[in-house]
């Protein structure tokens, strides 16, 4: 009786180990694509402020007005529309809308080099990358199934004096959609922590 006790004991025990390595694991994967992510939304916000303050007066407000009836590339991505419904949304969910949201920029990414120095591109594959890792993780044997490579900016002209708008566009949906990806990510890692406050 005491010895299958203990083996009951020692099951629970190794159990738990197992099972709190993965959270580690996984904290330390969120951590990490957390941290990718609010990089890249620094480097959108910097790159939008710089755009916007070479503008004139007349050119800001006529490109603001065009983008609030405008939409971005990722509006075709079915994401959480609102706080409540980002709370209400599985790690998974936000795992899944995210790495769509990041892949949807692969090939609108190439025409940001035309406006920074930095490797966006790599930048978002690593993010991409992390998250697959983050996904396989949460779901087991996920895989992640075709793309949302909708291209709306592949033919975007890579010379900034005759493209106005669609640098506006281009600058204006980049920080957008980094500023999602962040919110979902920092959510999905919050849940990881029982204790701690997710609300938005």
């Amino acid at each position: 009786m005491e010895k299958s006790k203990l083996y009951l004991i020692l099951l629970v025990v190794l159990s738990l180990g197992v099972s709190s390595q993965q959270i580690t694991d996984s904290q330390r994967l969120f951590t990490i694509a957390v941290s990718r992510v609010q990089h890249l939304h620094i480097l959108a916000q910097r790159y939008f402020g710089n755009f916007e303050s070479s503008l004139g007066p007349d050119e800001k407000r006529q490109l603001n007005k065009i983008f609030l009836q405008d939409f971005c590339n990722s509006d075709y991505i079915i994401s959480p529309i609102d706080k409540h419904e980002t709370q209400r949304s599985s790690v998974l969910e936000l795992l899944l809308v995210s790495y769509r949201l990041v892949e949807s920029w692969e090939v609108p990414s190439r025409s940001l080099a035309a406006l920074s120095r930095d490797q966006i591109s790599g930048k978002l594959t690593e993010l991409k990358t992390g998250l697959q890792l983050l996904i396989r993780t949460n779901q087991e044997a996920a895989f992640v199934e075709g793309g949302v490579a909708l291209g709306r900016f592949e033919d975007y002209d890579q010379r900034p004096d005759q493209n106005l708008r669609r640098n506006y566009e281009l600058l204006a949906c980049f920080r957008k959609d980094m500023h999602k990806v962040e919110t979902y990510l920092t959510v999905a890692m919050c849940r990881l922590s029982p204790e701690a406050n997710c609300t938005l």
